[in-house]
């Protein structure tokens, strides 16, 4: 990607509508895509993982998932939320957030503007990815 990227679930009504709310705080040079949308092999994403949970990839390349994308995308943002991404990012919100982020995304289907296209496959996270 030539530009900082958060890939969503675009088949998920939850995710779509938080996409939403992200487009309109991000700035102009940052994308925001579905991964149904996205080259997965050349951005370096599985399918499976953009599945999971949300990816902020980087100019350069990097990927990073779940709650530490949230906070990748938000600082990114700037103004109040760069605040909210920098406060995600340091200890003790840093280790709490995850298991949110997991609960959240593993119950999307039951929130607002959730629908059953929104359930994740009951799927462990690969070790590496493990908190």
């Amino acid at each position: 990607m030539q530009r900082p990227a958060l890939v969503f679930d675009g088949d998920c009504a939850f995710c779509t509508r938080s996409a939403e709310f992200a487009r309109g705080i991000l700035p102009a040079g940052c994308a925001v895509l579905p991964w149904q949308q996205v080259d997965l092999a050349t951005a370096g994403l599985t399918a499976e993982r953009a599945q999971r949970e949300v990816l902020w990839v980087d100019r350069d390349g990097a990927v990073t998932g779940g709650a530490p994308a949230v906070a990748r995308a938000l600082r990114a943002a700037g103004g109040f939320w760069l605040v909210l991404g920098v406060l995600l990012s340091l200890p003790p919100v840093r280790w709490i957030a995850p298991p949110v982020y997991r609960l959240v995304a593993a119950n999307r289907y039951r929130l607002p503007g959730g629908t059953a296209a929104c359930r994740v496959p009951s799927v462990p996270p690969p070790a590496d990815q493990a908190v």
